[in-house]
């Protein structure tokens, strides 16, 4: 199972909608799409609908993460 998603795990996708991919439905919000504009190699948490079913493969993104950069040099 997938618990995170990449704009370019998401096929660099460039319009609200909703997609299919091998793990299910993803909806991707402009909210979303704005994160990924000003940083490409963000991740997304991939959570589970609330109000799908049990046996539902409906997803939307929730929070992100940054990518570690070089830690600054303090000497």
């Amino acid at each position: 199972m997938v618990d995170k998603v990449t704009w370019q795990k998401a096929g660099r996708v460039t319009e609200p909608g909703r997609y299919m991919f091998r793990f299910g439905w993803l909806t991707v919000t402009a909210d979303d799409l704005k994160v990924w504009e000003q940083f490409p190699e963000a991740s997304f948490t991939l959570v589970k609908k609330p109000d799908a079913g049990p046996e539902s493969d409906e997803y939307h993104l929730g929070l992100f993460e940054l990518p570690a950069g070089p830690s600054p040099d303090h000497g």
